[in-house]
């Protein structure tokens, strides 16, 4: 009986382990690699009189290895000789994604193998409305072509025919992936090791082997361009996709949900659901625990004795910690909105209609995902821009990714809408609040896109780049994961927020509790001044008046100057100041000054409500200021955080500081605008 030695090759996820054990049944065996413990799997099955051994490799994607299991099975593509020598070669594509597969394809191919392309999952790219000629591809790459479903156990038997064929004649190894005056340098070398395989003497030669005045690193780079765009020109050929023949339930859906106009208006339709949800979803919860704030403040302070520490327990720290805390209930519902859509594959079909408008504006596909990421935290996402490779696109989505409204805005934009518009609802069970909100999260995107396609013209670039992303099937949610992402995102907002409001709730209350002169001088000046007023309202004269003189006070009389146009006073000025730290400060410095400036227990939404600016004479949170703090806050880069990890993965202070700057110049101008305009 002969023998037939094959060995099982393709990406990841294509279904070579099913195929495997369709195959081989019960005959299979693991084994190591030489000197590592990485598996490998043999199996057998004998077909008319022929004893055929299956080698089923790890899955790979390209023939430059990025990981040991990657490394090891290119080794043993590139060394194929004696004992071990593999006769055939099936190549397992993805009927449904084969655009993933040819160019992995066309390497093997250039190593001289003899290869069968099974193309698995066919029957899922029918239903997909996916038609694959495969005679052309037999032709073109000059190999045997199956369709199969593994799963099924469709074509199988005529996959095992085709290992017995002699392959088609194979086009010649022309060396069309290089430039002329490349082949000349590779024949060449070719010549001088005696090489019988151009692609392998490719793959070997390197700077020190090569003439010096090779570029081996552009020319390797040119040639991945190039066998790119031959991959395309057989995909374009080869593959046609009739979505009128499509009767798969994701093929059904994506009609609509990635259609060029109703994706986009599907996808704003889903916002306003989420924001809606914001808004009255978490209305209970956080109305229990401002009542439990309240309860916490009233019995500490009737169990304390009296005194500076149990003030800055009841005036600081607990409305400092209140104005974090108070808004978990809705960062958990943003973040399960987000969690659903990443786990159900429409997170994929958002990044997908997105690319289309990245391309325009200096960016790539690849840049959606950090961007994404940015409306949890910009952090992450700027951490997340090294998975781009063209420069100018990364340094772009760097600069831009603060704009996006992270979750730190949240609580800002809430109590801000909170004042400003009455939770009517508009349509249906949509509120007005949850439409501003909205168009809160629409402002950060649009500003972006523009600020993006600013830099586009001032950032030179040299090459360009292409994205490529796997659509994913629908699925239901793994619950379980939703609320694993939840808790650890939720618990990052508490965590990182809390140390940071601890940290400013002590120095705010220590700078507003403690002045100069005027401010040591209040007992007196009151009690000689107003004899005639009742004990409480001198105390809440006096309370206003320390505050005002006190060293945080100060802090805001030396900045208010500069904000009285945008419709602020010295007690904004000082929340400015405290939420360069971070923005959820904000809401945090307004508690615990309205706090020491007030004897009343009542809500920080009524606190704000009732306060009147002193310059004006007027509600100090009217319509225009409101609007001015909004856009403010959509803009400024108030986030050390952020400016810390820009300069950590750009290494450049001098794009460190143009960001800060023209994020910070456009915040004051734009509120500026706006506040003039609405007063």
């Amino acid at each position: 009986m002969s023998k037939l030695r094959v060995a099982l090759i393709g990406n990841p996820n294509v279904g070579k382990t099913t195929l495997f054990n369709r195959l081989c049944g019960v005959n299979q065996k693991t084994g190591n690699y030489p000197g590592v413990t990485v598996d490998k799997k043999i199996g057998k099955f004998k077909h008319l009189d022929f004893q055929i051994e299956v080698t089923d490799l790890p899955g790979f994607d390209s023939i430059y290895p990025k990981s040991l299991d990657e490394e090891l099975v290119v080794d043993y593509l590139k060394n194929n000789s004696g004992k071990n020598k593999v006769d055939k070669v099936v190549f397992v594509a993805d009927g449904t994604n084969i655009k993933k597969n040819l160019y992995l394809l066309s390497q093997i191919k250039d190593l001289g193998y003899d290869i069968v392309l099974a193309i698995n999952m066919i029957d899922v790219a029918k239903r997909k409305g996916i038609i694959i000629d495969t005679e052309y591809l037999s032709k073109e790459f000059g190999i045997h072509v199956v369709k199969i479903s593994a799963r099924k156990g469709e074509g199988v038997d005529e996959l095992k025919s085709a290992l017995l064929l002699k392959s088609p004649n194979a086009r010649a190894d022309d060396l069309k992936y290089l430039k002329p005056e490349n082949r000349k340098v590779l024949e060449q070398f070719v010549s001088s090791t005696n090489s019988t395989n151009s692609f392998k003497s490719f793959l070997r030669i390197t700077q020190e082997n090569a003439l010096p005045e090779v570029n081996i690193k552009k020319w390797k780079s040119e040639e991945a361009i190039l066998r790119y765009q031959y991959v395309r020109k057989v995909l374009d050929n080869a593959i046609t996709i009739d979505k009128s023949l499509a009767t798969d339930t994701t093929s059904k859906l994506d009609k609509i949900l990635m259609h060029k106009v109703w994706g986009y208006l599907i996808f704003l339709v889903v916002l306003l659901v989420i924001f809606q949800s914001v808004f009255s979803l978490s209305a209970y919860p956080m109305g229990w625990i401002e009542t439990g704030f309240s309860w916490i403040h009233d019995t500490l302070a009737s169990k304390l004795p009296p005194g500076s520490f149990t003030n800055f327990i009841t005036e600081g720290l607990i409305p400092g910690l209140e104005g974090v805390v108070i808004f978990i209930p809705q960062i958990a519902i943003l973040f399960f909105f987000f969690a659903l859509l990443d786990e159900s594959g429409y997170m994929n079909r958002i990044i997908f209609l997105m690319d289309r408008l990245m391309q325009k504006v200096g960016m790539s596909g690849k840049s959606v995902v950090p961007l994404i990421s940015s409306f949890a935290c910009a952090v992450p996402a700027i951490m997340a821009t090294r998975t781009i490779e063209n420069k100018r696109e990364r340094l772009i989505t760097i600069l831009v990714a603060p704009l996006l409204t992270c979750s730190a805005r949240l609580p800002v934009y809430t109590i801000l809408i909170g004042l400003l518009v009455p939770n009517d609802k508009l349509i249906g069970f949509v509120s007005l609040q949850a439409i501003v909100l909205l168009g809160m999260y629409l402002l950060g995107v649009i500003t972006s896109a523009l600020a993006a396609l600013v830099f586009k013209y001032i950032i030179k670039n040299k090459y360009r780049s292409f994205f490529i992303t796997e659509i994913p099937r629908y699925l239901l949610p793994n619950f379980k994961n939703m609320l694993f992402t939840i808790w650890e995102n939720t618990k990052a907002f508490v965590w990182n927020a809390g140390k940071i409001i601890v940290a400013a709730s002590i120095i705010l209350y220590v700078l507003g509790t403690n002045g100069g002169t005027k401010y040591n001088q209040a007992d007196e000046l009151f009690s000689a001044e107003y004899p005639s007023l009742s004990i409480s309202e001198i105390d809440t004269k006096k309370s206003a008046y320390k505050l005002e003189n006190s060293y945080l006070g100060m802090m805001g009389k030396s900045i208010e100057p500069a904000i009285i146009p945008l419709g602020y006073d010295w007690k904004v000025g000082i929340a400015l100041i405290s939420s360069i730290a971070a923005r959820e400060v904000f809401v945090g410095t307004m508690s615990i000054i309205y706090s020491i400036d007030s004897e009343e227990d009542l809500t920080i939404m009524q606190k704000l409500d009732k306060e009147i600016n002193a310059n004006t004479g007027k509600r100090t949170f009217n319509f225009a200021t409101c609007i001015s703090l909004l856009l403010f806050y959509a803009f400024a880069l108030q986030c050390m955080s952020t400016i810390a990890v820009t300069y950590k993965e750009t290494k450049s202070l001098k794009w460190t500081s143009i960001q800060f700057l023209y994020m910070t110049v456009l915040a004051y101008v734009v509120s500026l605008i706006a506040y003039q305009l609405l007063s």
